[in-house]
């Protein structure tokens, strides 16, 4: 078998270049990948797209993504309860969402403050994310005068803040605050944001308001 062949998915399209993978060599194969793909964004996906950057064919991504579906979902005849999530499909695609019937427990979450847990250094990111957007890590890390790949790297997991696009001279990941930040603070757009500097240290304060 030749190796432009072996480059070839099942489906006839070609193995992107920088997928060096195989699924299968995952733990929890497809399905797992599917996971972890569909956890870190922030918008629903098609299993087109999904299927592009595994390098498998789009009918096994479904499939799995089904399968999932049905495990979130429970069973009551053996007794498997469902998740607090589930795996919802709509015409923009596949993506991860809290259940309907939990929504008391989330508001009671969100009204106790989610963003009051963060640390006061993670508080210090976002806001420099905020008012400074687009900012790389660096950036941040320079008007911080610390690293912070930690509190940027939880900011992005909470779902407030998103990578897009990069610095055209150092190649460096762009950060911007999401539409789930924006939702959050109950803000229409950026230029409604409140006036955060003052209860920042005041170095960071200070550049905020430069």
């Amino acid at each position: 078998m030749s190796e432009h062949h072996e480059d070839r998915r099942m489906d006839g399209g070609m193995r992107p270049e920088y997928v060096d993978f195989d699924v299968d060599g995952f733990p929890g194969g497809l399905a797992a990948c599917l996971e972890a793909m569909l956890m870190v964004s922030d918008q629903p996906q098609q299993p087109a797209d999904l299927a592009r950057v595994l390098a498998v064919d789009e009918p096994q991504v479904t499939a799995a993504l089904e399968a999932l579906r049905r495990e979130y979902d429970g069973d009551a005849e053996s007794g498997r309860a469902p998740r607090g999530f589930e795996l919802r499909r709509s015409a923009r695609g596949w993506q991860f969402a809290s259940r309907a019937v939990f929504e008391p427990v989330v508001s009671a979450f969100v009204t106790d403050g989610q963003t009051a847990r963060l640390s006061q250094a993670a508080l210090e990111a976002l806001a420099i994310i905020a008012y400074r957007q687009p900012v790389t890590r660096a950036q941040i890390a320079a008007i911080r005068g610390v690293n912070s790949d930690g509190v940027v790297r939880a900011l992005i997991v909470r779902g407030l803040v998103r990578e897009e696009g990069v610095e055209p001279e150092s190649r460096a990941a762009l950060l911007v605050t999401s539409a789930l930040f924006l939702e959050k603070m109950g803000l229409a757009s950026l230029e409604q944001l409140p006036e955060l500097a003052p209860f920042l240290p005041d170095s960071v304060g200070e550049v905020l308001e430069g």
